[in-house]
C-alpha cells in the first residue's frame, strides 16, 4: 500500500540557490533509490513538501527531515494511505526564483503560475489537497522573518 504525508517548516536561515541545489541533488538521488516521489515548495523561508511511497520508507525519511537542523517548527499536517501517486514521475522539481534576484514582474508571474497550478491540480486524496491549500497560503503569507 502506498502512503503520503505532507509537512511544513521554516528555514533556520535564508537558503541560497546553491544550498537548495545541493539539498535537491541529494534528495533526488536518495528518493529515486527509495522509490519516493513528491513535490517540495520553498518560498521566502517556508518549506512545504508532500512525500509519496511505502509507509515505512516515508516515516523513516520524515524522521530524518525532523532532525535536520536547516529548519525548525517541522509539522506534519496530513497523512493518508493512497492507491496511486499524485506525483508519479516527479523526482523533486525546482525552479530557482526569489524576490532578490528576479524582476518584480517575473516574480509576480511565478507566484500567479504556482497558485494556478494549485487550483488546477486534481488531488488524489485529502493530503494532496491540503498540500496545495498550504502552498497557496505560504505564497500569500510567507514567514515574517527567518
Amino acid at each position: 500500500m502506498l502512503y503520503t504525508l505532507t509537512y511544513e517548516s521554516i528555514a533556520m536561515d535564508e537558503m541560497a540557490t546553491e544550498d537548495i541545489d545541493a539539498l535537491l541533488e541529494q534528495a533526488r538521488s536518495n528518493n529515486q533509490r527509495d522509490d519516493i516521489t513528491g513535490c517540495p515548495i520553498y518560498y521566502m523561508g517556508g518549506f512545504i513538501q508532500i512525500l509519496e511511497g511505502e509507509k515505512d520508507t516515508i516515516h523513516a525519511l520524515y524522521e530524518k527531515i525532523k532532525a535536520d537542523n536547516r529548519h525548525k517548527e517541522v509539522h506534519m499536517f496530513s497523512e493518508d494511505d493512497i492507491d496511486r501517486r499524485t506525483f508519479p514521475n516527479w523526482g523533486m522539481a525546482y525552479y530557482p526564483i526569489d524576490a532578490k534576484t528576479t524582476s518584480k514582474s517575473e516574480f509576480e508571474q511565478f507566484k500567479r503560475n504556482l497558485l494556478l497550478l494549485a487550483d488546477l491540480t486534481e488531488p488524489t486524496r485529502l493530503t494532496a489537497k491540503l498540500f496545495w491549500d498550504r502552498t497557496k497560503f505560504l505564497i500569500s503569507n510567507p514567514p515574517a522573518d527567518l
